[in-house]
């Protein structure tokens, strides 16, 4: 059945009738069917209140033009983000959704530091997808809306979510692109969405699931399906206690899984010698607060204390994926931050890598001590950048919510590269401040070179956290990306489900391609 057979009846008519409803049961129902995601843009004038896409004008003169003035009659004309289904109009296609792209000319936006038209492009796809997803249609061709690479990532982004342990699961539903012939760009995009999707499993399994050593083989694997460029070296307890990282030992000394220092080489480069880029995270599987524990409520959510651990890797993973020409290491402390008889005390100090020692004084300040040692590690290899991620602070989100990463750099030309990185992917970074005033909080120690809070408590937390990473980095580009404020999505970002959001994973990986690409001028 289709409209077509419905030929004598006025479309308005249809629209009010119950032959609607039948039709939507009819391809409901239709389980070897396919769908279709088109994109029309916002018009400028009123003679223009439907401007398809190059792909949509295309279908739309295969049916006669029956798509536009479905779409006049339907209702007022699509905003931006919104979606209208219809039914039967292609002997290929019985569902068709067309989503609103909003502005036509919509582009970079300095003000809102993002490419709005892009952002448009992803938001669009993603209500598309997850509509015939509901509608439990197992195949759909996406109008890539004049941008494959966004398409695609708003494609995979949107359809993905977290179902693992649930024995009734959403349908699978396979993508690709309509009437196009950008396949290598829309492969790029699955690319990077997969990777940021790699991040978000990781971040939602629960930590009973998720150990530091599962976590570590998860990892392991994902590289080595990537590339035979690939070292992973997962190092045991004893290797930690022969590299003397006595900060992450001691919040690991508090439960009892076992911790594991994961570090992995991407090693890209046609020459074996170049310095590499080193991206650090933090791997708390678990994070109770340890003895200063954590109010109970929403104390689950702390499976995803290893967001920045899983960022990292699931960056260097893409970058494999893509192969991109460079040298690329991560560094990942894992471990728990429990509460035992052998547990951190507030009081209590411990002797970093580097030979300073740390006055515990917040158990709960548990990522920055962790992160002490393998910043100190980083420094084995002679890294032309330094880049650390965790969510490391409640301050970070109380000061930007979850509208960007807070970034904390010794570096004037690394902030530019991230910054124009996270214009790209939409997935936003903002710069703080790094003062010798934030110093000062945490090098006034009582009974330790440093304190692993600010004398002050809880003013300025972000600040005196990234002041405290500072006293374990000596090379000239470092930077410090507080992903606590970006850890879950509830709405803000409208192609991602609720839940953990894996950010800001495609930023990471727009940030090393910036960077091959320099490499390759020079």
């Amino acid at each position: 059945m289709s409209l077509a057979a419905c030929g004598k009846v006025p479309l308005r008519s249809l629209l009010r009738t119950g032959l609607a409803w039948n039709l939507l049961r009819f391809c409901r129902h239709n389980s070897g069917s396919k769908g279709l995601v088109l994109g029309v843009y916002e018009g400028g004038k009123v003679d223009e209140a439907i401007q398809f896409t190059k792909a949509g004008e295309l279908f739309d003169n295969s049916i006669s033009g029956r798509l536009k003035e479905l779409l006049t009659i339907s209702g007022p004309a699509l905003k931006k983000g919104r979606s209208r289904i219809f039914y039967g109009l292609h002997q290929d296609f019985p569902h068709v959704v067309v989503v609103g792209l909003g502005d036509k000319n919509a582009e970079v936006n300095s003000l809102e530091q993002c490419d709005e038209g892009k952002e448009n492009i992803r938001a669009a796809v993603a209500v598309g997808c997850r509509q015939l997803q509901d509608l439990e249609v197992p195949h759909v061709e996406v109008d890539t809306c004049g941008d494959a690479h966004c398409a695609a990532e708003g494609s995979v982004l949107g359809l993905f979510e977290y179902n693992e342990l649930k024995k009734k699961k959403k349908t699978a539903v396979t993508v690709k692109p309509y009437g196009s012939l950008e396949n290598a760009a829309w492969q790029r995009g699955v690319t990077y969405a997969e990777g940021q999707n790699l991040a978000r499993h990781l971040m939602e399994a629960p930590a009973n699931y998720l150990t530091p050593t599962s976590f570590a083989e998860i990892i392991q694997q994902a590289l080595h399906s990537t590339s035979d460029k690939i070292e992973v070296h997962i190092r045991s307890k004893s290797w930690i206690e022969e590299q003397q990282m006595g900060a992450f030992l001691s919040v690991a000394k508090g439960s009892d899984e076992e911790p594991v220092f994961l570090e992995i080489h991407y090693n890209g480069s046609t020459v074996s010698s170049e310095s590499p880029l080193v991206f650090v995270g933090k791997g708390i599987t678990f994070d109770s607060g340890g003895v200063s524990i954590k109010p109970a409520s929403g104390m689950d959510a702390m499976r995803a204390d290893m967001g920045g651990a899983a960022t990292i890797c699931s960056a260097i993973t893409t970058a494999a994926s893509l192969k991109l020409p460079l040298n690329v290491i991560g560094l990942a402390p894992l471990c728990e931050n429990m509460v035992n008889g052998r547990a951190n005390k507030p009081g209590d100090v411990v002797r970093a890598k580097n030979g300073k020692t740390i006055q515990v004084d917040n158990t709960d300040a548990e990522g920055r001590l962790i992160l002490a040692d393998a910043l100190c590690y980083a420094h084995n290899f002679n890294p032309k950048v330094v880049v650390n991620a965790a969510t490391l602070t409640g301050a970070m989100d109380v000061a930007l919510g979850s509208a960007a990463t807070g970034v904390f750099t010794n570096s004037d030309w690394l902030w530019e590269h991230l910054k124009a990185a996270s214009i790209v992917t939409g997935d936003r970074v903002w710069r703080m401040p790094l003062f010798q005033h934030y110093t000062k909080q945490v090098t006034e120690s009582q009974l330790a070179d440093l304190n692993n809070i600010g004398k002050y408590s809880r003013s300025g937390g972000a600040c005196t956290a990234a002041a405290f990473l500072q006293e374990f980095v000596t090379v000239p580009h470092w930077a410090h990306l507080d992903i606590a404020g970006v850890m879950s999505n509830k709405d803000e970002v409208p192609y991602l489900r609720k839940g953990m959001a894996g950010r800001p994973t495609r930023t990471l990986v727009e940030f090393i391609v910036s960077l091959s690409q320099e490499n390759q001028k020079s």
